[in-house]
């Protein structure tokens, strides 16, 4: 296409969202604090992580379709709408000093930053959904750290301090009173923590997407509480793409456009792809941009409302890969190539 013409439907896409109350962009939050939570050497929630997806999302020259904004520190009562205050406490308590790291479990380390890190990367949740609720931004990703979705109320684990996708939840709620929040976390480890959260609140749905096999080895039958708006989609070891899709399909479009929620927040984690180390699953980066553009699709009663925060993910290129994908589509942006190629070799 004609470069002068490109740069003239942009302009034109630019003034008609804006006309109906849309801010042009997709908004990328972060903050260089997400940076400084350095649990060990070889930790594979390591700090370039971040620049990983940057990195991608410039080589796709998807970076400069989005607006950019530093994430807030959260403050105290909106992290205490999910955890205790005494959980609290505990973190500040065990807080390290520099150079120094403190370990709640094999795999949760926490070094001298990484509670400030946690504080900051709720307070990124905190302002996407401002942001998306006001016509600030159309969507939101978060590219923060540490993760979240294995928080408890009142325990650490698996990588995560704060359980980021819950705040962001009750203050939608609290601040927004919003009544149907859809969490949507297809991680390719188990939310445990977002489920212990809202497991009796019905105005959550949580659709959880996991290998059954790994971390944290959810047994067969997960208790859901009293909230009827959970669905558990247990993946076998060596998932694929087809696989994925078809479960997808059948057990989360159907339930996801019956429910019409008001807001849609995404637990992204990437580490499904079949280069990464820490699952079995053999998902592509094009399954990330087609899962994408299904929940956008289907939850068209919040249209431009959809916050996505990053989860896991631990191979540098995969996740590069699948975070551009999945954020290219967030942002409005056409097919990349690799996507449609993908897609013709599923049909064959």
């Amino acid at each position: 296409m004609n470069p002068l013409l490109t740069r003239l439907i942009q302009r034109i896409r630019t003034r008609l969202r804006r006309l109906i109350g849309k801010n042009a962009r997709t908004v990328w939050i972060s903050h260089p604090i997400f940076t400084q939570s350095r649990p060990d050497t070889h930790h594979p929630e390591s700090p370039q992580r971040i620049s990983a997806i940057e990195a991608a999302l410039k080589a796709e020259n998807i970076w400069p379709r989005l607006q950019k904004t530093v994430a807030p520190e959260i403050n105290d009562s909106r992290l205490a709408l999910v955890h205790p205050r005494n959980y609290l406490r505990f973190l500040e308590s065990v807080q390290p000093q520099p150079g120094k790291i403190y370990r709640v479990d094999d795999d949760t380390v926490i070094s001298h930053q990484s509670l400030e890190a946690a504080r900051f990367a709720a307070g990124a949740l905190i302002k996407a959904v401002d942001m998306v609720i006001q016509k600030k931004a159309h969507h939101a990703f978060c590219a923060a750290r540490p993760p979240g979705h294995h928080a408890q109320s009142n325990r650490a684990g698996g990588f995560c301090i704060i359980n980021n996708i819950a705040v962001a939840a009750m203050h939608a709620i609290a601040e927004h009173r919003l009544q149907r929040i859809a969490i949507i976390d297809f991680d390719a480890h188990h939310a445990d923590g977002t489920l212990e959260i809202f497991k009796d609140d019905p105005r959550i749905m949580l659709l959880d997407s996991f290998e059954a096999d790994i971390f944290p080895f959810p047994k067969e039958n997960i208790p859901t509480g009293r909230n009827p708006h959970i669905v558990h989609t247990p993946l076998k070891a060596g998932t694929d793409s087809r696989r994925f899709r078809t479960v997808i399909r059948e057990q989360w479009l159907p339930k996801l456009k019956q429910f019409k929620p008001e807001l849609v927040l995404v637990s992204a984690g990437f580490d499904g792809h079949k280069q990464d180390q820490t699952s079995y699953l053999n998902l592509h980066e094009a399954d990330y941009a087609w899962l994408t553009h299904k929940i956008i699709q289907t939850a068209s009663s919040c249209p431009g409302r959809i916050v996505s925060a990053l989860e896991g993910g631990y191979t540098s290129e995969s996740l590069g890969k699948s975070a551009a994908a999945h954020i290219r589509v967030l942002a409005g942006m056409r097919k990349a190539a690799y996507v449609t190629e993908y897609q013709k070799q599923l049909k064959h």
